[in-house]
């Protein structure tokens, strides 16, 4: 079980989950019930939101799709503003176990960690498939503009702690992706994993299809090489010292 001194919320995102929505809170119920949770129901087109509401799920409707990256930030200004100790980035999709939430606040509890990500290659290799090609790539990268490796950089299931929360509450830049870790491991923040084991989709729409996973490997390639380097470590400070 997660530590019932700290305040931790679970957030999850949704676009087009309605088959798999009550499976992932329900999950959260069972095997997390000492932590909050939040729907944030990012536009979709199907019966997701109703659905949360009739089950009488924590829910935050936004009127149109965002994407990943708005979702998560209205998500984490809730956060901020409710003043959690902790954040965990929780998928809709029936993916993720809610069993491994408490050993996520264990690792950042024990370790300082500021983000602490849910790794499913700790223990394990990555299977060959062109998405993990893509994934060893961005390890190959994060580890060449920080020094240290993280084995799976495009998990979906991460820890945040309440010193990075409010830079993905007030700053659009910083998402829920491989070149944020990058960036805050280059200013001194510090990323830790702990094994997880993940599901497959259980229904709905994926954020991501072919053409945008070939497209998000090549943005995140080029955020993490180049740009980010020209972002000054003084933005972090005024944001999160705030």
């Amino acid at each position: 079980m997660a530590d019932l001194r700290k305040r931790v919320l679970a957030l999850v995102p949704a676009y087009n989950e309605e088959g798999s929505i009550v499976s992932a809170i329900e999950d959260l119920k069972a095997h997390a019930s000492d932590i909050d949770y939040l729907v944030v129901n990012d536009g979709s087109r199907d019966a997701t939101a109703s659905i949360c509401r009739e089950r009488g799920y924590r829910m935050l409707s936004l009127p149109i799709n965002l994407g990943l990256t708005g979702a998560f930030q209205a998500g984490m200004k809730y956060a901020h503003e409710q003043a959690y100790d902790y954040v965990i980035q929780f998928d809709a999709d029936g993916q993720h176990s809610a069993a491994y939430v408490s050993d996520l606040v264990a690792c950042a509890e024990s370790t300082g960690a500021d983000i602490v990500v849910g790794s499913r290659f700790v223990n394990c290799r990555k299977p060959l498939s062109a998405r993990m090609m893509g994934s060893t790539l961005i390890t190959a990268m994060i580890k060449l503009t920080t020094g240290q490796k993280i084995q799976d950089p495009t998990s979906g299931m991460r820890l945040f702690s309440a010193r990075v929360v409010p830079l993905f509450a007030r700053d659009s830049d910083f998402g829920p992706e491989p070149d944020t870790l990058s960036y805050l491991m280059r200013n001194g923040f510090e990323v830790r994993e702990v094994p997880v084991e993940m599901r497959e989709r259980i229904a709905g729409e994926s954020y991501l299809n072919f053409t945008k996973s070939v497209s998000y490997m090549l943005r995140m390639g080029v955020s993490i090489l180049l740009v980010l380097w020209f972002r000054k470590k003084g933005e972090i400070c005024s944001s999160s010292c705030s």
